[in-house]
């Protein structure tokens, strides 16, 4: 009957060069989490930085896309919301939150 039951040799001490699996678990759960913060938050941390950047230096005058693909010249901005020329005496207002990227000026050649 001992083929089912193995004997327990070194119950009390672990091998050597083994690693308690509690102490696995956690540096398990760091490495996970520093491959979180280095590829995830970080990065989108500094993305937001740079949007929130681009929206408080926005002024009159300057090409902008927002996010829905639609290029225009802002002429005229407060707090929340900007107003963009898209053609001659077209204008649209927008928020400032969907402004996506400045443009070179001189992009918008018609206007």
């Amino acid at each position: 009957m001992s083929f089912f039951i193995s004997p327990a040799l070194a119950a009390d001490a672990p091998a050597a060069g083994a690693m308690d699996p509690g102490m696995f678990n956690i540096l398990f759960l760091v490495g996970f989490g520093l491959i979180f913060y280095f590829f995830m938050w970080r990065p989108q941390a500094k993305r937001a930085k740079e949007h929130k950047n681009l929206l408080a230096n926005l002024a009159k005058g300057d090409e902008v896309i927002t996010a829905g693909g639609i290029i225009g010249k802002v002429i005229r901005l407060n707090d929340d919301y900007v107003v963009l020329e898209v053609s001659e005496g077209t204008e649209l207002k927008f928020q400032k939150a969907h402004v996506a990227a400045e443009l070179p000026k001189g992009t918008i050649k018609s206007i």
